[in-house]
């Protein structure tokens, strides 16, 4: 950790009023992480599709309508050339079964559905007319076993920083040993969620995590770590339970980190007034292109909870200490860019260059009236 991140950090946390002492170094409680099999175990009911989700470098699958398939192995998507299923009724009997095995109905009522099942796999399912080219699945595997930073770095997931600044490890590792505030922003697939898995397995083993997500995807390897998952309604519109709900449940948890698995609509309004009053150390996910694109990603979900872009944009900057955002290119996956928040001299968001790296002067001037609300 260099000087100049271990000073900015702080600075941060006295903003909030908290203090960074207290925590338990994670080599004084044991871990008792249960380890994931070596391979994933899968139902019979994945049918045709089985063989595939069974190999083992396989990361995902595409079911564009019966006769077109695409698998991921970890260097981008290729079509399986000669796969096919009998004919479009048996594909949609395909989507039926798999919904229902992780305890969902899709139909014509309900054409669109993304669910769990009981070995981890992620599903989204769409019927016709909804898509009109055939019924469409879509399938994410899990990677066998708990991934760590260590894991990450030797795949250069960090790489070094041009200009002799701080590599992005020790950010990163600074940002865990300091309990910073963390938003992991990327595109699909490059890699958010097994980013804040390793991230959040380097936590003192003494800590509290409860993280909340909309679909459970999150395999960390600490022995403190527990997760909520979202209920959507059932037929007659009862029985849901919404992210905002969870969010204020996992307050009553007491957390030492608080995580909301992505970021997508009005709960950002909970978790960031849960990381203004003094829960540090908290962690999000946020879709979006590019580092540039984050603060108008913000603003949105801010307008889906009733906030103004100011008023999200002072939220934010207080609650969130780092950005890190993601790649994947020619099939590998890492950590591009680390920003911060800030306010410009209309009270609305940007992205700065994290200060502990040697990269241009930031847009805006910290001692003016748009620097950086305090």
């Amino acid at each position: 950790m260099t000087v100049t991140t271990a000073r900015y950090i702080a600075s941060r946390r006295m903003r909030r009023g908290s203090s960074p002492g207290g925590a338990v170094p994670r080599d004084a409680v044991p871990s008792v992480g249960i380890e994931a099999p070596a391979t994933v175990r899968v139902s019979d009911g994945l049918g045709p599709l089985e063989r595939f989700v069974r190999e083992p470098e396989v990361t995902d699958v595409f079911v564009n309508g019966p006769g077109d398939l695409w698998i991921d192995r970890g260097s981008g998507l290729v079509r399986e050339p000669g796969w096919s299923c009998p004919d479009e009724a048996h594909l949609r009997e395909l989507a039926v079964r798999l919904v229902a095995l992780g305890g969902r109905h899709i139909d014509e009522a309900t054409p669109c559905v993304d669910v769990r099942l009981h070995d981890g796999l992620r599903l989204h399912a769409v019927l016709p007319p909804v898509s009109p080219r055939g019924t469409l699945i879509s399938l994410r595997i899990p990677r066998a076993g708990f991934m760590h930073l260590d894991d990450l770095e030797e795949r250069g997931f960090f790489g070094p920083v041009a200009g002799g600044g701080s590599t992005n490890r020790a950010i990163v590792d600074a940002a865990v040993c300091e309990r910073s505030n963390v938003l992991v922003t990327g595109a699909g697939g490059s890699g958010k969620t097994t980013f804040l898995s390793a991230l959040l397995a380097s936590a003192p083993a003494g800590e509290r995590i409860v993280a909340i997500e909309d679909v459970a995807e999150l395999r960390v390897d600490h022995p403190h770590f527990v997760a909520l998952e979202a209920r959507q309604p059932n037929l007659e519109g009862a029985g849901g339970v919404s992210l905002d709900r969870l969010l204020r449940e996992a307050l009553r948890m007491r957390p030492d980190r608080l995580v909301l698995g992505e970021c997508r609509g009005s709960e950002i309004r909970e978790l960031l007034s849960a990381l203004n009053t003094g829960h540090d150390g908290g962690a999000g996910t946020l879709h979006a292109n590019s580092l540039a694109d984050v603060p108008a990603r913000l603003e949105a979900l801010g307008a889906l909870a009733g906030l103004t872009p100011e008023a999200m944009a002072r939220q934010a900057v207080s609650a969130i200490d780092l950005v890190l955002h993601l790649e994947r290119r020619d099939g590998s996956r890492r950590l591009a860019e680390v920003g911060v928040l800030a306010l410009d001299d209309r009270g609305r968001l940007l992205v700065e260059a994290h200060p502990g790296r040697r990269q241009p002067e930031p847009r805006v001037d910290r001692g003016s009236a748009g620097g950086r609300h305090a």
